[in-house]
């Protein structure tokens, strides 16, 4: 089960509305690269395929491919809003290790 905290749905919604997307699709993926393997990805997708895995929740659908999905099993989504930065954050059981600046992760 993937999920979302309150503030992830919230800043879900709030950025599809001020940027006219017209939809709360969600697409994550975990994506090759970075120094210590793999980066977590999130952005809105209008398209699904059959192989997809979808949850809905607050009626916001989050897609995730068949390959991203082993590494994504049990993620929950949060947005922080620190005075340094903000944005969405994976808190994933399943990240073994991860980088110095925290941009990419091991399994």
């Amino acid at each position: 089960m993937i999920s979302l905290t309150k503030r992830a749905v919230d800043k879900v919604k709030e950025i599809s509305e001020a940027e006219g997307i017209g939809h709360y699709n969600i697409r994550l993926k975990i994506i090759g690269g970075g120094c210590a393997g793999f980066s977590q990805d999130m952005h809105y997708e209008d398209k699904i395929s059959d192989l997809d895995e979808v949850y809905e929740q607050d009626g916001i659908k989050i897609i995730i491919d068949p390959l991203s999905f082993q590494y994504l099993e049990d993620t929950e989504i949060d947005f922080v809003d620190h005075p340094i930065s903000a944005g969405f954050k994976f808190l994933n059981p399943n990240v073994k290790g991860s980088c110095g600046c925290g941009s990419s992760i091991s399994f």
